[in-house]
């Protein structure tokens, strides 16, 4: 497909608790609408790996979230990466390969933008208990031993301290997108 790239779009906070319900059959077919190939969702929670003409992520993001809010009625923060970006956050994963480390208890923040050089330090403002994360570019990476549902290192805290969109994942579902978008 010459000039077209493969991309996942990360939707914050549709279908959890009830809250901004959208069924995948519809979230697919207003990624076509937007003239979008090769359309698949990956479970209930936003994850959208399509193609689109090269593009910037920020520029997909946009229309993205422009088309969930005319379809559903109400806003949905999106953040879009590449294969090469995906790509790069698995890899550069700082816990993935500690001894002793429950892969189900590693995810990843995305962020909308990269991190200013200061963001650790602000950050470590959030009383993170057991719970350890590492800023790399636009990717936070977590370990919770006790799980993400117990952890003060959310998509909400970030957001507050760094002025940013963030969208968090677990460790299998990032690694299984990215199988889906070289698949």
């Amino acid at each position: 497909m010459a000039g077209k790239s493969t991309y996942v779009a990360l939707l914050r906070g549709i279908n959890v608790s009830g809250h901004k319900i959208v069924k995948m059959e519809q979230l697919r077919a207003a990624f076509v609408a937007l003239g979008f190939a090769d359309v698949k969702t990956y479970i209930q929670s936003g994850n959208v790996v399509f193609k689109a003409p090269t593009q910037a992520n920020q520029k997909l993001a946009k229309k993205i979230e422009e088309k969930v809010l005319l379809e559903f009625g109400f806003p949905v923060p999106v953040i879009v990466k590449t294969v090469e970006e995906l790509t790069a956050a698995i890899e550069n994963n700082p816990f993935a390969n500690e001894k002793g480390i429950d892969p189900s208890r590693l995810h990843v923040t995305f962020l909308s933008q990269a991190l200013e050089k200061n963001a650790q330090k602000m950050l470590s403002a959030i009383p993170a208990g057991p719970d350890r994360f590492s800023c790399s570019g636009e990717n936070i990476y977590l370990h919770c031993p006790n799980g993400y549902g117990e952890s003060k290192l959310s998509n909400s805290a970030f957001e507050k301290i760094l002025s940013l969109k963030a969208t968090t994942r677990n460790w299998n579902t990032v690694n299984r997108l990215l199988e889906m978008m070289r698949g």
